[in-house]
């Protein structure tokens, strides 16, 4: 487990967080495919607060694409870096996602975060936050629309609708059970819409989120319990 700081200059106000917002957003790219999906390795990160002890865990976990085996996991925890802000979240993350990326022994490939990308009111949300600090191909998958609308998608596994900010498509709804609710894909950095949704849909051969959620999330929590408790 890696034991981070908060960065010297990270963002301390609403307005220093989103001047680097603004800064950062236009380095997103949009126009590459990313990875083709089941091939190569695909990265789940996600992070555990302990707002008590202002403590913060983040996981990374590496799975095989083609077979979803686990190849490689790690932890950070830090102090939590910026306060509770809407639309600012990234910035109590991305110090201890990074260093748990930073720590993985072998290349992460596609990195797939539990939040978003496009779908962010500023467009900026962590997916493409952590894509253009790393340069890693990134997508979000959120459990809930924001503040966007969609249409429900079919009620087939692999439907879906556009997410939408009034007339702009910002993601995707995919239904990845069926009969359970939708997911919420947006593109983070470096990848396709239509890739990313085709990636998540390979993620989820059981359950409804993708299988590197469901293990950075639950390493993540270990990781703030033991942190915890020390």
């Amino acid at each position: 487990m890696t034991t981070v700081g908060v960065p010297a200059g990270w963002p301390a106000t609403e307005e220093e967080a989103r001047a680097e917002q603004d800064r950062l957003r236009g380095r997103v790219v949009l126009d590459e495919p990313g990875p083709p999906p089941g091939t190569g390795r695909v990265t789940g990160v996600d992070v555990a607060y302990d707002d008590d002890r202002d403590l913060v865990a983040a996981a990374a976990v590496v799975l095989d694409a083609a077979t979803l085996a686990v190849v490689a996991e790690t932890t950070a925890v830090g102090r939590i870096s910026f306060p509770y802000v809407p639309g600012l979240l990234a910035f109590r993350e991305i110090p201890t996602v990074r260093a748990a990326l930073d720590a993985l022994p072998c290349p992460p490939g596609l990195v797939v975060c539990d939040g978003y990308g496009l779908a962010h009111p500023r467009r900026f949300g962590l997916a493409s936050h952590l894509g253009v600090l790393t340069g890693l191909p990134a997508v979000g998958v959120a459990k809930n629309p924001f503040a966007f609308t969609y249409d429900e998608p079919g009620p087939a596994r692999g439907s879906t609708a556009p997410l939408l900010a009034g007339t702009e498509e910002v993601g995707r709804a995919l239904r990845t059970r069926e009969g359970v609710k939708p997911v919420f894909v947006s593109v983070g950095h470096r990848v396709s819409l239509g890739n990313a949704v085709a990636h998540v849909l390979a993620l989820t051969p059981r359950y409804r989120l993708p299988e590197t959620t469901r293990r950075a999330d639950a390493l993540c929590r270990r990781a703030l319990r033991e942190a915890a408790g020390a």
